[in-house]
């Protein structure tokens, strides 16, 4: 069974940051990419950041550009999300999910997210 549990949601003040840590089970997702996205309330689900299993390849929203950093530990099956200089519009729930379209519709797994709050 795939699972993708995410953590270290929070409370920060703005101008803090956090690290969000995504741990992938089940299967290989060799084939897919791993996205972080966000939704804040009353707000669709936007997709913050990419990376690929295989070769690294990033990709950021425009919000996340310059503060936000993904990355990937292959051994351990965790993709991160580094989160500086945080905003109170970055307020949401983050979700990890595995896919091989950078859409909503094109996730196959989804974590159940974990919530950052930030303080102005």
């Amino acid at each position: 069974q795939v699972h993708l549990v995410e953590s270290g949601g929070g409370l920060v003040q703005a101008g803090g940051s956090l690290r969000l840590s995504c741990a992938a089970s089940g299967r290989t997702f060799s084939s897919y990419a791993m996205v972080w996205f966000r939704q804040a309330p009353g707000r669709e689900r936007d997709l913050v950041a990419a990376i690929t299993w295989s070769t690294g390849s990033t990709y950021y929203a425009d919000s996340a550009k310059g503060r936000f950093t993904i990355s990937r530990d292959n051994a351990k099956n965790t993709v991160y999300l580094q989160m500086n200089s945080l905003k109170p519009e970055d307020t949401a729930v983050y979700y990890c999910a595995a896919g091989q379209e950078l859409v909503p519709e094109g996730m196959a797994y989804w974590g159940k997210g974990t919530l950052v709050t930030v303080s102005p």
